[in-house]
Formats: C-alpha cells, sequence, structure tokens
C-alpha cells in the first residue's frame, strides 16, 4: 500500500509536468495559427480577434485529447449537466457576489482615479469584439484547458481524489497553481519573467472556486460560467465606469 501510495505520488507530478508542457504547447500553437489569420480589418487594434482565434483552436486540440483520454484510460471529463441544482446554485450564488465585489472595487478605483486606461477606443466594435471573446470563448476554452483536463488526469493519477480541508482537494490546488502560471509573463529567450501578483492571486482564488465546483456538480458546464460571467463581469463594469 505503502509503495502505491509512493508510485502515485511520482505519477502525480510526472503528470503535473506533463499538463504544464501540454498548456505551454496548446499556447504556442493557438499563436501559431492566430498570427497567420489576416485580422486587421475586423480588429485594427488587435485585442479580441487573434486572442479569439488563440482559444478557438486551443480548445479545439484539447477537445480531441480529452475524446482521445476519455476513450483510452475510461474516464469521465464531467462534460454533461451533473447535478443541475448544485451547479446552478453556485453560478447564482457566485455571479451575484462577484458582481458586488466588481462594483465595490471600480467604485474605489473611481474615487481613487486608478481604473484601468485602454491603448484603444473604447467604440462598439471594441466592446462587442473584446466583450465577446470573454462571453463566449475565455470560459470554455479555459476551463476545458486548466479545470477538466488537469483535475480529472490528476484524480486518475493519485488513483483518487485527495481532500485537503473542507471541498478543497490536492487536484483542484495543483490544477489552479497551474492556472495562475498561465497568468505570468514570461519567456526564456529573451528571458522575461513578470509578475502581477494581484492577478496571480485572483486567477488561482478563482481557479480553487471553479475546480471545487466542477468536482461538486460533476460537470464543466458551470465553472464555464462562472469563468466567463466574471470576465464580462470586470471588463464591462470598467467600461461603464470609464463613461462616467
Amino acid at each position: 500500500m505503502e509503495k502505491l501510495k509512493h508510485n502515485s505520488i511520482f505519477l502525480g507530478i510526472i503528470i503535473v509536468v506533463l499538463l504544464f508542457i501540454v498548456q505551454i504547447f496548446l499556447g504556442k500553437v493557438g499563436h501559431f495559427f492566430a498570427k497567420m489569420i489576416s485580422i486587421r480589418q475586423i480588429d485594427p487594434y488587435n485585442i479580441f480577434a487573434e486572442i479569439s482565434i488563440h482559444h478557438a483552436i486551443q480548445m479545439l486540440i484539447v477537445l480531441i485529447l480529452v475524446l482521445i483520454l476519455s476513450k483510452l484510460l475510461k474516464i469521465d471529463f464531467y462534460f454533461k449537466l451533473g447535478n443541475v441544482k448544485k451547479g446552478v446554485k453556485y453560478l447564482i450564488l457566485f455571479t451575484a457576489t462577484l458582481a458586488v465585489i466588481t462594483v465595490v472595487l471600480h467604485i474605489f478605483m473611481y474615487v481613487n482615479g486608478q481604473l484601468p486606461m485602454y491603448d484603444f477606443p473604447l467604440d462598439r466594435r471594441n466592446i462587442l469584439g473584446t466583450l465577446g471573446f470573454q462571453l463566449f470563448l475565455s470560459g470554455p476554452s479555459e476551463e476545458i484547458v486548466f479545470r477538466a483536463l488537469p483535475i480529472t488526469i490528476l484524480v486518475y493519477a493519485f488513483g483518487r481524489s485527495i481532500p485537503i480541508k473542507g471541498y478543497i482537494t490536492l487536484e483542484v490546488i495543483l490544477a489552479s497553481i497551474l492556472f495562475s502560471f498561465a497568468h505570468i509573463n514570461w519567456s526564456l529567450n529573451p528571458f522575461v519573467f513578470e509578475v502581477d501578483y494581484f492577478r496571480i492571486f485572483y486567477a488561482f482564488v478563482l481557479g480553487i472556486i471553479e475546480g471545487v465546483v466542477f468536482q461538486r456538480s460533476k460537470s464543466i458546464l458551470y465553472p464555464m460560467l462562472m469563468h466567463s460571467f466574471s470576465n464580462v463581469l470586470m471588463v464591462g463594469i470598467g467600461y461603464l465606469f470609464l463613461q462616467l
């Protein structure tokens, strides 16, 4: 039993490293195809079209990978409605809470002159384009890559879900760390490592919440909606305050 436990931990470490490599690969491939497509006429400021293509390509590749793994390993990635009652309850509670927090945060930033500034005009095309990306692609693409895939594979590697505290599990924490690292601006050549600590903390906390909901509701749908709604709220309310 102890040997099996050690083997599971070792396998889990290997899986985390492989997931990190896969996530880097998905990002690189997504950007490669996005840059091949001319989008200047659609998006002259390059703020939504390229990233939309990137996320769509990333999602397509990982969906194929999930399909293959589900057949080979006979595991469930929760691409279903799951526990609707729990899922809807979490979604409503999360959205309402985040809406209040976001409004209060923007009031504070407005009063202190700290609202985010954009290097593009807030016209109809740019607002609809950026919010459309956040609503329709950010949640679905990133939740499959950073929630459904890593959490499910890690549970398989460990042989079971490993609880840490309450509903928070080890696999959810590890997936959230990977999600946080994806929000760091880094490269090896040239060497760059830029960290926005608020952004990292925000990504980690949302990763934990969405990971718990994924496991509790047994569905990736509700984390997808939570992710998209949170992004729309944060960006959209920022746009509104800039019009004041």
